[in-house]
């Protein structure tokens, strides 16, 4: 079940990361800042010492339950305090945690559920309608936790119950290679994969960025706007959770609930993704909200518009900008782009549009189709090997064999490193467009027809075409008033990039883009009505 690539075992010995493990993190900020807080959500504040006590029992209620060591527990659920001790309890009890994808339909679900062969399902109010039907596709489940605001229905268990009165049980001390969580991604691409995370690869991919990311601190306030159920966000919990900083959530993002906040609790630090950097600096909200505790913004999971972030630089003036790149199979992070180089002018301009280097605890390639690594400048596929590493497919060997090879993840993106070693993602390798014998990166056609002051959003595909094989095609979502039609957007791009890369056609719509519940847009529902009925998706 368990891919383990020659040498991580060792490294993790020789740097001491075998030893490490999640709740390592919570025992250390209770010892030394015990009477600290811990989390906020709305009104509700808990110490490091009450948030550990709840930790101990709610790990001693999951046992109660039925619960063994290496047994799997799902969570589907919106962010809150709630979401933090089950990250915690869940391997002080020894198990496996499976956070859920809160914008998955309910068939995606039950396939996870079945997938992992989850035990224990823990829901909030928000999901408490679907956990019938969800415990009725997925046998294995044995028990569903109720943890809403709400009354907890009569077939579930209490989760207060749980957190407040089980006897509290010893933390069983998952560490090392030990299996954390099984975190499912894939949607965009096909039947979801679940991704296997050891406690080793999280806790290393903390360690090794913090530095880049500037902290967090004791003294520092994370915002969890992201969704909770992502590698990205648990990313960050890690790195709070290791810098003994504290915790607000809120149940999602919005601009409004964000900017709330981030005044309320002065918050020093947050990650979001693009799409939500965007709609936060264009906001006429943001002048009314005191901002001047955000000191940390980490941003990733898509390319960041030069548009958007020279606004969200003006806007959040005094805040520092970092740009990540990985996957979950990296736990999640490979490379980082920190703040000295978010700048258009002077000695380090001219690196905004890559995504940064190598983090501390990976070692980044750009390869050919061969696995021999190109030269400086050339474009090819970018693989990653380390300690933040997957552990491989849960349930799926051929796929884990297909993307972990002789040590090194395949990302599935084209990217091309300059000779400093800063990483540039031109694309997914699958998005790639081939039209008369030219590849085109999609994401390079993008951020043309992003920067015409009337677009919004923009999302370029390949579709069909007898001459050429595939033509550029792009869907676009004009501003809020704006006039725009599809010669003056060609003409624009015809500025900015070379004639054969800009858009054969153009698709004019008012409502957003298709997301996925990580914040990327679903190409793959934007590709279906072109493509249908043939028996293969490229020409």
């Amino acid at each position: 079940m368990v891919y383990d690539p020659d040498g991580i075992r060792r490294g993790s010995r020789l740097l001491g990361v075998g030893s490490m493990g999640i709740t390592q993190c919570i025992k250390r900020a209770v010892q030394q800042n015990r009477r600290g807080l811990a989390t906020a959500f709305g009104a509700r504040t808990r110490r490091w010492d009450e948030f550990a006590d709840r930790v101990a029992r709610l790990a001693g209620g999951l046992r109660e339950l039925g619960v063994q060591p290496g047994d799997r527990v799902a969570v589907l659920a919106l962010n809150s305090d709630r979401y933090l001790e089950i990250y915690a309890a869940v391997p002080w009890a020894g198990a496996v945690v499976v956070p859920l994808n809160t914008r998955w339909s309910a068939t995606e679900n039950v396939y996870a559920l079945g997938d992992s062969g989850a035990v224990v399902l823990i829901i909030d109010d928000a999901f408490t309608g679907v956990a019938r039907d969800l415990c009725a596709g997925a046998p294995s489940l044995r028990a569903i936790v109720h943890m809403g605001e709400a009354a907890t229905p009569d077939d579930m268990s209490s989760y207060e119950d749980l957190a407040e009165h089980a006897a509290p049980m010893a933390d069983v001390g998952r560490c090392g290679e030990d299996l954390a969580g099984i975190f499912y991604t894939g949607g965009t691409t096909g039947v979801p994969k679940g991704v296997m995370l050891s406690h080793r690869s999280l806790w290393a991919n903390a360690a090794g960025a913090m530095h880049l990311i500037e902290g967090p601190t004791p003294d520092s306030v994370y915002l969890h706007a992201a969704p909770m159920f992502h590698a990205a966000d648990f990313f960050g919990t890690l790195c709070t959770l290791l810098g003994g900083g504290r915790h607000a959530m809120i149940p999602g993002f919005g601009v409004e609930p964000v900017l709330a906040a981030i005044e309320q609790h002065r918050i020093t630090h947050t990650l979001l993704v693009p799409t939500m950097v965007h709609l936060l600096v264009a906001d006429p909200l943001v002048p009314a909200f005191d901002l001047g505790s955000l000191r940390m913004l980490l941003y990733g999971g898509s390319p960041m518009p030069e548009a958007v972030l020279r606004r969200a630089l003006s806007v959040l003036h005094g805040c520092r900008f970092v740009q990540a790149y990985g996957q979950t199979e990296l736990s999640p992070v490979a490379t980082v782009l920190t703040p000295e180089y978010h700048r258009f002018d002077g000695p380090t301009a001219g690196k905004l549009a890559s995504a940064g280097r190598a983090t501390s605890c990976c070692e980044v390639q750009v390869v050919d189709p061969a696995g021999s690594e190109l030269p400086r400048g050339a474009v090819g596929e970018i693989r990653v090997r380390g300690l933040n590493t997957m552990l491989g497919y849960w349930n799926k060997p051929a796929e884990t064999a297909a993307t972990f090879r002789d040590g090194w993840v395949y990302t599935g993106d084209a990217g091309r490193m300059d000779a400093e070693g800063f990483l540039f993602v031109v694309d997914r390798v699958k998005d790639m467009i081939i039209s008369g014998g030219e590849n085109i990166y999609t994401v390079e056609v993008e951020n043309a027809c992003v920067k015409h002051p009337a677009v919004s959003q923009c999302a370029v595909i390949g579709i069909p075409h007898e001459a050429w094989g595939e033509a550029v095609h792009a869907i676009v979502v004009p501003r809020a008033g704006a006039r725009l039609s599809a010669e003056e957007l060609i003409a624009h791009c015809r500025q900015l990039i070379a004639g054969y890369k800009c858009p054969r056609s153009i698709e004019f719509r008012t409502e957003p883009l298709p997301l996925s519940g990580a914040g990327k847009v679903l190409k793959r529902e934007l590709r279906r009505p072109y493509w249908e009925g043939r028996d293969r998706q490229v020409n």
